[in-house]
This record gives structure tokens, C-alpha cells and sequence, in this order.
């Protein structure tokens, strides 16, 4: 059964979603950047319906300012007491739950992999957690690299070179980009890949293989041995359904382990 909800963080209602479940090993569901706890295409409320049919709790919540509840929305950074408020909400909703696991995609991966512990939340699964400090529009120098070492691979891009069909303008600027920018891990990426290592196995890093935000992370990440899964795609939110399915096969393995 799927119950909606509210709970209070710092003087704001927000808005969540329990599905029920007999286990008690529960599933916290953190939405990333702007995202509501529905997910892309509905891919968490789908995710969750899933688990919850196999008997296991599933909250999911909108953190201030975003969705259905109140307040301002100040980026992941300033989320943690909503993490601890939605915890503690999962809790007292679901006291059959003594072992608390949490998904996030994105910046609520980065969220999770700082503030997880602290909250109470036993094992993390981290889908491309966020290490980028954006400088400009262009995309990580890391996802540019591997873009234009695909795109000299391919006789096609070759052609459209030639052709005039790419442009070089942009192309000088991500080459600029890539000599400007230093080999050393940005502040963030640091604390975020020695977070993750600091769970030890209790934290696995789920990364979609082409998608540039994950790249980034796995640049970053080059100092750590980290457990890491893959999924064969570019999607960043697993928005189709090969993406959607081998998500929740994962997800369920992991909750199993």
C-alpha cells in the first residue's frame, strides 16, 4: 500500500511517500537536483512500487522548497536536516524497519555519501554522485576528453570535420578547457570520494557508463577503490526502460546482500 505523507524540517511541511512493506530493512529514496520524489518518467514511484511488492519499505520525500513542499530550495548542499527529518519520519511511519538503506541519484548521491552516516542510514547505493563545481557552460573536462577520444575514432567525425559540420569554436574551447583545468580533484570531489571511501562496504558507487556527470566522478575517484556497479548506458537518471529494469535488479540484489 502506498501512503502519502508529511513531515516537519525546520518549520517546513514536506511532502513524501511511503510504500509499505513487511521487511525490516527499509529503502530511503533521495531525489536528486530539482527532481521530485517521483523521479524521471516516474522512475522512483515505479522503482519503490516494485520493492515494496517484495516486501520492502520504501519513504521518498520532497526536500524543502521543491515538489509539494514548503520552504526554499537551497540546493543539496543546505539539505541535510531534511535528511535527517525524512529519516526520522521513515522511522516513526515504519518502527518495524531496524536496518536503514538509502538510494540517491546525482547531487543526493553527494548528499548521502557526506551526511548518510550522521543520519543513521546503515548502506548507501550512490547512482553518479555529483563532484562537479561548475566554471562555465561547457560539460566536466573529463566528459570533453573522452568525447573527442570517441570522436577521433570514428571516420564519420573525421568526414564531418572536413565538411565543415563541426563547430570549432567550441571545439577550441573545450580543448582550452581541458588545458586549464588542473589534474588535482576539485574541493568538493575530494570530500566526496573520501566520504565514500570512508563507508568502506558499506557504500557502492552505481555509475552510467557514458553519462558525463559519472565520468567526472570516476576521474575524481581514481585514488579510492571503491565498489562500483555499472549500467551500459548514457542515461543519467536510467530514464529508459532497459536502464529502468536493470536499476531494479540491482537495487533488489543490493538490498539482498
Amino acid at each position: 500500500m502506498r501512503r502519502l505523507t508529511t513531515f516537519d524540517c525546520d518549520g517546513a511541511t514536506l511532502a513524501a511517500t511511503l510504500d509499505e512493506g513487511e521487511h525490516a530493512t527499509g529503502l530511503l529514496i533521495v531525489s536528486g537536483g530539482n527532481e521530485v520524489r517521483h523521479g524521471a518518467h516516474r522512475g522512483m514511484a515505479m522503482l519503490a512500487q516494485a520493492l515494496a511488492a517484495r516486501g520492502t519499505p520504501v519513504f521518498r520525500y520532497d526536500r524543502r522548497g521543491v515538489g509539494d513542499s514548503d520552504g526554499d530550495n537551497r540546493g543539496f548542499a543546505h539539505a541535510s536536516a531534511d535528511l535527517h527529518a525524512a529519516v526520522a519520519a521513515f522511522r516513526r511511519l515504519a518502527p518495524h524497519v531496524n536496518r536503514l538503506h538509502a538510494f540517491g541519484n546525482c547531487d543526493a548521491a553527494t548528499l548521502l555519501a557526506l551526511e548518510g552516516r550522521s543520519a543513521g542510514i546503515n548502506r548507501v547505493l550512490l547512482a553518479n554522485p555529483w563532484t562537479i563545481e561548475p566554471t562555465d557552460d561547457l560539460p566536466p573536462a573529463t566528459a570533453i576528453r573522452a568525447g573527442y577520444a570517441q570522436q577521433l575514432r570514428d571516420p564519420a567525425e573525421w568526414r564531418r570535420l572536413l565538411s565543415g559540420g563541426i563547430d570549432i569554436g567550441k571545439a577550441i574551447k573545450g580543448l582550452m578547457k581541458i588545458a586549464r583545468t588542473p589534474s588535482q580533484p576539485s574541493t568538493l570531489a575530494t570530500r566526496v570520494t573520501q566520504a565514500i571511501a570512508a563507508w568502506g562496504n558499506d557504500a557502492t558507487v552505481l555509475l552510467a557508463r557514458d553519462d558525463n556527470t559519472a565520468r567526472a566522478f570516476t576521474d575524481a575517484a581514481r585514488a579510492h577503490t571503491l565498489q562500483t556497479l555499472t549500467i551500459d548506458t548514457s542515461s543519467h537518471s536510467f530514464a529508459r526502460a532497459a536502464d529502468k529494469q536493470a536499476l531494479a535488479d540491482i537495487v533488489t540484489r543490493w538490498l539482498a546482500e
